[in-house]
């Protein structure tokens, strides 16, 4: 009788095992359907209009005539350690950032460590004044989000006659890439994470 018992129980564990497992299965397979449901999809194209003259900076990318350009609502889902591509952007006033921050409703010098966030992680300016952590070069520094990197609009006089931004960018003042310790020469653009 106590045989029985005990090949019983064997077969329940294994049973057991099975069943856990198929779970586990389960939970893997809605854990992928639900990050491929996350993913950032174009929300539409815009046509880029020529500048007027001496109204986009030198330096920067001014919209082309007729050009399509690719819009987006989203941003790639955050994680604990969101890739990014870092870009450079002009928080001070007469600088190439256009307006003032849409945070604030100010302006910001450029030794003070802020971004923007593309328009998804902006998340209709719920990230304002938050810190994010900027991951590159074997450093991080600290940022404050004070402005949103514009994905869905652009190509106009608010956004300085640029194209929309790329729906994964940290638009970063001076003092972020300096701490991160980039050469001058290489500001622009950089590989990056960043965390909350």
């Amino acid at each position: 009788m106590k045989l029985i018992i005990a090949k019983m129980n064997k077969g329940t564990y294994f049973s057991l095992v099975h069943f856990v497992t198929f779970l586990i299965l389960i939970s893997m397979v809605c854990t992928n359907t639900l990050v491929e449901a996350q993913k950032c999809k174009p929300s539409g194209k815009i046509k880029g209009k020529k500048p007027p003259k001496d109204q986009c900076s030198p330096g920067d990318e001014c919209c082309k005539e007729g050009k399509l350009y690719t819009t987006y609502k989203c941003s790639p889902p955050v994680s604990g350690h969101t890739k990014a591509i870092l870009t450079i952007n002009d928080f001070d006033k007469g600088g190439d950032g256009g307006g003032p921050s849409e945070c604030s409703g100010t302006y910001y010098h450029n030794s003070i460590p802020v971004v923007a966030l593309s328009t998804g992680w902006y998340s209709k300016g719920r990230r304002c004044f938050e810190n994010i952590t900027v991951h590159a070069n074997g450093r991080s520094v600290k940022a404050m989000v004070v402005d949103e990197c514009d994905s869905g609009e652009g190509c106009d006089a608010p956004h300085a006659y640029q194209p929309p931004c790329p729906n994964n960018i940290v638009d970063a003042s001076e003092a972020v890439w300096k701490a991160l310790g980039v050469p001058k020469k290489d500001w622009g653009w950089l590989e990056i994470s960043w965390s909350q």
